[in-house]
């Protein structure tokens, strides 16, 4: 079983995921190769039907029959592209590692004579093309199918769009976290008029190698509509265009984080980067150690493409160091570059008392500096986790949960955003101002389990940062940072994760 969306009700149509077709299919799991869409009698004899809320309450079940298999051209191409094999990208609970990753592009089409309306037509829509990294969506879906529909039907979950790929937005990743069952539920996006179905779930629980990445996979539905437009016509059925739509990106202090993130490739390795000059870089040390010649690749806008430019190392804290910092000189300055607002204070009651550096000269904040952050606020991070270089920076929402502070001074950000390998380096930024708040360092991996927990993770908070970077771009000296290598024992207790000596941490 799985979710699936009324999208019109006259005729009624529900679109849903192929998948749990796939134990009925005659030529088996070979079937998924197909480039054309399947017909009923690709199947198996099986009885359908759908489960809906009935208007007094309770659940009201109604047949339904198959109308086709289609798969999603673009989708199917923007998987391959995005997701490529060789990082091993599996798809559902772990347990099920060995589901059929073909059936992935594929969506059923199904008619429900049942929920014809008169006066019915088709839900609300919206093309993927129009959205932007950051937006808000919402998912809706019935986690575990029918396991339990009397408690989860039409069950919502809020996250943000992370990543976009393919030929207008076909593939979409969302930080919205959607269980298994709800693959075919809908994602929406808020519009003065009302939420409007922008995309399908695909897959739910996403796994990269090892290490789960915690995303839920969506397909536009504009790209569904076009890739079933011939099945529909055959059964008669005209779909309206999808109507024009600009989506409304929330505001945040006229910052766009995106600007100011950029892919640090380093030999085989690469990570994040927070661009805070025209040719002044940070980033983790752990991106850069290989010593090698450095690419940095700003984040491109949509449709455009960045050009790399060359780099250098002229300071990276010791191995010992517990702040894991690495800052980096570019051969040329990046053209038209806006820095960042720097948030000055995570200490509520203090404007500027963390970095006590808000001179003349110093990296100081374009606009008047916002209200302190303070944990439950609400974050992003944008960094090159998750899809990596091929796809641009991802972006993923939660709340800052916690600030750690040793003698007074905060040393220590921690965050419930989804962070994943690739994303070190990369900024963590108010939602509400887009001020930049620190720096990503790592997510938390449990030695004992083998396990990584990609939603708590550690920030250098900026007001370590700030003027030391202040005191660089007045001096040129790199022995600016020499800092960063001594500090407290309690600053190195907090970044081992240890602060008593026994038990050893397992973190």
């Amino acid at each position: 079983s799985c979710s699936g969306l009324v999208l019109s009700r006259r005729p009624a149509l529900v679109l849903c995921h192929a998948a749990v077709f796939s134990p009925f299919l005659r030529a088996g799991p070979a079937a998924w190769e197909r480039p054309a869409a399947l017909p009923p009698a690709a199947l198996r004899p099986c009885r359908l039907g759908v489960v809906l809320g009935a208007e007094g309450g309770g659940l009201r079940e109604l047949g339904a029959r198959l109308l086709a298999l289609v798969p999603c051209a673009a989708f199917r191409r923007a998987l391959e592209r995005g997701l490529g094999r060789a990082e091993r990208w599996r798809f559902g609970a772990e347990e099920e590692a060995g589901s059929e990753p073909r059936a992935l592009p594929w969506f059923a089409w199904l008619r429900v004579p049942a929920l014809d309306a008169p006066e019915g037509g088709w839900a609300a829509r919206a093309s993927a093309a129009c959205l932007r990294k950051g937006q808000a969506l919402l998912a809706c879906g019935s986690p575990f199918g029918d396991l339990c529909p009397e408690l989860f039907l039409n069950t919502l979950s809020r996250g943000v769009v992370s990543n976009l790929a393919g030929e207008e937005n076909a593939l979409v990743l969302t930080d919205a976290r959607c269980l298994p069952g709800t693959e075919g539920g809908a994602a929406f996006v808020p519009s003065p008029a009302g939420p409007r179905v922008v995309a399908v779930i695909a897959a739910s629980f996403c796994w990269k190698g090892a290490e789960w990445v915690g995303l839920t996979l969506l397909c536009s539905l504009a790209a569904i509509l076009r890739s079933s437009a011939a099945v529909l016509a055959e059964a008669g059925i005209a779909v309206p265009p999808v109507p024009a739509w600009v989506a409304a990106v929330p505001a945040s202090g006229g910052q766009d984080p995106l600007g100011w993130t950029a892919l640090v490739e380093c030999g085989a390795t690469w990570g994040s980067g927070v661009l805070l000059a025209p040719r002044m870089l940070l980033t983790c040390r752990h991106v850069v150690e290989a010593r090698t010649p450095l690419r940095v690749k700003p984040a491109a806008g949509p449709g455009q493409n960045a050009a790399a430019l060359g780099g250098r190392v002229v300071f990276a804290t010791e191995e010992s160091s517990p702040f894991d910092v690495a800052v980096v000189e570019l051969e040329e300055s990046m053209p038209g570059f806006v820095p960042p607002c720097l948030a000055d204070t995570f200490l509520p009651g203090k404007r500027g008392g963390d970095t006590g550096c808000w001179c003349r000269g110093c990296l100081a904040p374009l606009h008047p500096p916002s209200a302190c952050p303070i944990p439950g606020e609400e974050v992003s991070v944008v960094g090159f986790g998750a899809l990596g270089p091929a796809c641009g920076p991802s972006v993923t929402a939660g709340i800052l949960s916690a600030v750690v502070a040793v003698a007074g001074r905060p040393v220590m950000l921690q965050t419930t955003c989804a962070v994943h390998g690739g994303s070190s380096g990369g900024p963590l930024v108010s939602s509400r101002s887009g001020s930049l708040m620190g720096i990503v360092t790592s997510n938390t991996r449990d030695t004992g389990a083998g396990a990584t927990y990609p939603h708590l993770n550690f920030c250098i908070p900026i007001t370590v940062l700030q003027p030391l970077v202040a005191r660089y771009r007045r001096t040129g000296d790199p022995e600016a940072f020499a800092g960063l290598n001594r500090v407290a024992e309690g600053v190195r207790a907090t970044w081992q994760l240890q602060q008593r000596p026994e038990p050893s941490s397992k973190l």
